[in-house]
């Protein structure tokens, strides 16, 4: 129920912010904004998930618990979705949800509601008995190539004139 809300409500906000802005500075400068808040978070968006991969592929190396740079980086995308999507309500959103400090907030009310039971790092080992017991075989065929004698005069020896 929720959601149906807020996909009735956003655009609604959306359209009113539109009329109140494209009223006060006019038509084309509204969508100027529109268009340069598109272009800002474009490369703001580029940056940031740079970033998140930095600290994602750290913590993988570290063997560390993944899941707050996955949770940026989700949020990062999220972000970049929200400053695509044309309007002043969105484009709040996604700048809002580009800055460190406001990702680190919404994952700490997000931790409040979910909870992770186990962590592991590495892959578990799986061995049935009739596999083990059998090892692999790759079945093939060979000739050996002998090189000619002349050699051809072509800039390559991959052609043939």
């Amino acid at each position: 129920m929720l959601l149906l809300i807020a996909f009735i409500a956003i655009p609604i906000l959306e359209i009113a912010l539109f009329i109140q802005v494209g009223g006060a500075i006019g038509l084309w400068p509204t969508l100027a904004v529109v268009f340069l808040t598109a272009i800002a978070g474009t490369f703001l968006v580029r940056t940031q998930g740079k970033l998140a991969i930095r600290q994602l592929q750290e913590s993988f190396s570290k063997m560390d618990n993944p899941t707050e740079p996955l949770a940026h980086g989700a949020m990062i995308l999220i972000a970049g979705a929200l400053l695509l999507t044309p309007g002043f309500f969105t484009d709040f959103l996604g700048f809002a949800l580009l800055m460190p400090p406001f990702r680190v907030m919404a994952l700490k009310q997000l931790k409040k509601r979910v909870q992770m039971h186990s962590f592991t790092v590495g892959t578990k080992a799986t061995h049935n008995s009739h596999d083990s017991a059998q090892e692999e075989f790759i079945d093939g065929e060979y000739s050996e190539i002998k090189p000619r004698e002349n050699p051809p005069q072509s800039p390559s020896g991959w052609t043939r004139h």
